[in-house]
């Protein structure tokens, strides 16, 4: 988030502060009547997902996304509700959508994500902590199935699973390192059947990937039993739907896949639903979500998780695919302060005035910029200012953009919500009247494996070639075997870095991408490639943000941020 020279405020300070407009107010402004949606106390409510069959018009559909992030973010989120804002502000009737925050990075190091100053969705207290109870749903219908994999075969294991290779992890919605590699079954026969196991967080579930790609609950019962947990003695491939628990999944989701509609600090209605990891998972909030915002609204802006070389990539390859829509426009958000680190500086460093590392910098800026033309989808970078940004370092990074031909506009919204962002919300409806889209995946399905993550790789990140494990090698041959290699690939790999290094910043070439490892998710629709170091279940900083949280006597939450 940005910093401020006209107030000191923090975000839950200024959360709290605000005027909110009862939820029915927002869902009359969308046009719903009282059977198309849900109360969940005063200011948030369920939409219905029957919804998107009786709505027929399209809005145009915005992305938001960025360059490689700093340790702190770089205010994607305060950006895509500020524009949100701030196209309503010019006549525009616009509808954001953005993912729910996860727990473990709340109490931890990342804080909450609800954006920032004057561009926040509210209320901000409850969508970073329970909100209406979506990952609560998610975690015991994952916890569910892991309990009657493991009851199948104490019960005598008629699908002669091999305990061995089970698939399917238990999951938490907390950093947990503790949890990673865990010995389940101990204390005698009637606890069960002795193996090990370990935890995943709740937004790396693959079910929680489900609830982001169904369209309809049909859709999520379906690919529920699609889902792979676990391979025979005889390395037969077992899945949901032969334990004939789809079903009782689906019942504990009924409620969660309804998008949660919510109101930003300028009361512009605000879906926020679903919230995969784009380090790890595909890191964009539901395509219903997406799709009912743009039905609803003349524009629906939304992001997707860190740079355009993860969340964006994934927005493009597989949420739109799988959604079946085509966005219209992306903006790129930049910092100068993440400029600066690309270009060398340390943390440290950055709020000093360094035109030569913000020039180099620039160079992680032209790679994502590259990748959205690769796309060929029309874009506007969006400068998200902060105090310590120099009038010179400004005029340098309007100077390279000009030169090169690259829409830019200075984006104030932390400080002045909508009213900084207007220049930013009328340059992205210039571009996308002006600007032929041609906007196509980067590859196709029927490439291999191999050749979708080559693609990504030497296309999206600038490297030049792909070392796939022994592990991964053997996995590959499994995976065309059973015919599993005509879906799309979900790269999971540090957002610090173009390469799976996450020290190597700026813009690296001719680097080599190491993949370890692959997983299916055939419910979900894609492949999950893990490379370097990158971590399912993450663990606490030194210092976590918990330390600083509490609540008063009345309830008043503080150090939330």
């Amino acid at each position: 988030m940005s910093e401020s020279s006209k107030t000191v405020k923090s975000d839950i300070e200024i959360a709290q502060e605000a005027v909110l407009t009862p939820i029915a107010s927002i869902a009359e402004k969308l046009g719903l009547n009282e059977s198309e949606w849900e109360p969940y106390g005063r200011y948030k409510a369920k939409v219905s997902a029957h919804l998107l069959e009786k709505l027929d018009a399209d809005g145009k559909i915005i992305l938001v996304t960025s360059i490689n992030p700093t340790p702190a973010g770089e205010g994607k989120s305060t950006v895509t509700v500020g524009l949100g804002q701030a196209l309503n502000r010019i006549g525009k009737k616009t509808v954001i959508a953005l993912r729910e925050p996860s727990l473990g990075p709340t109490m931890g190091l990342k804080g909450g994500a609800a954006g920032g100053g004057y561009s926040q969705v509210v209320p901000m207290e409850d969508i970073n902590l329970h909100f209406t109870g979506d990952f609560h749903a998610i975690t015991t219908a994952h916890n569910a199935l892991a309990a009657f994999i493991d009851n199948h075969i104490h019960q005598g294991n008629s699908l002669n699973i091999d305990p061995r290779r089970i698939v399917w992890k238990r999951v938490l919605d907390l950093n947990d390192r503790a949890l990673r590699h865990v010995i389940i079954g101990l204390g005698g026969k009637t606890n069960g059947v002795p193996r090990e196991d370990g935890f995943d967080i709740t937004v790396a579930s693959e079910i929680m990937a489900i609830l982001c790609l169904s369209l309809s609950l049909e859709d999520l019962k379906a690919r529920l039993s699609r889902m792979l947990i676990a391979y025979t003695y005889d390395g037969e491939p077992v899945f949901v739907q032969d334990l004939q628990v789809e079903g009782a999944l689906t019942l504990l989701l009924k409620e969660a896949i309804h998008p949660n509609l919510v109101q930003t600090l300028e009361n512009t209605p605000a879906f926020v639903h679903g919230g995969p990891f784009a380090n790890i998972a595909h890191g964009c909030n539901s395509i219903l979500a997406t799709k009912l915002g743009a039905k609803l609204g003349d524009y629906l802006v939304t992001e997707a998780g860190f740079g355009a070389d993860l969340g964006a990539e994934k927005f493009l390859n597989i949420t739109a695919r799988a959604g079946k829509f085509t966005p219209n426009a992306v903006v790129i958000v930049a910092t100068i302060r993440a400029l600066k680190m690309h270009g060398g500086l340390t943390k440290d460093e950055l709020k000093d005035e360094n035109l030569d590392a913000l020039a180099a910098g620039m160079e992680n800026l032209a790679c994502h910029i590259d990748t959205i033309r690769a796309f060929g989808l029309p874009y506007v970078i969006a400068l998200n200012h902060f105090i310590t940004d120099t009038d010179r370092e400004v005029a340098l990074v309007n100077e390279w953009c000009a030169e090169n031909n690259h829409p830019m506009a200075l984006s104030k919204v932390w400080e002045d919500g909508g009213a900084g962002g207007e220049d930013l919300a009328r340059m992205v409806t210039k571009v996308i009247e002006e600007t032929e889209n041609h906007y196509h995946p980067l590859y196709a399905l029927d490439d291999s494996i191999e050749e979708k993550i080559q693609t990504i790789v030497r296309k999206v990140y600038g490297g030049a070639k792909v070392e796939f494990s022994s592990k991964a090698n053997r996995q590959l041959a499994s995976f065309k075997k059973n015919g599993w290699d005509k879906l799309p690939v979900c790269m999971a790999k540090t957002q610090y870095s173009l390469s799976d290094n996450p020290k190597l910043l700026g813009r690296p070439h001719d680097f080599t991408m190491h993949v370890r490892e692959l997983k299916i998710s055939l419910g979900a629709g894609f492949i999950v490639a893990l490379t370097g170091s990158v971590l399912t279940m993450p663990g606490l900083p030194k210092h976590p943000a918990a330390l600083d949280m509490n609540v008063t006597a009345d309830g008043k939450v503080t150090g939330l941020f």
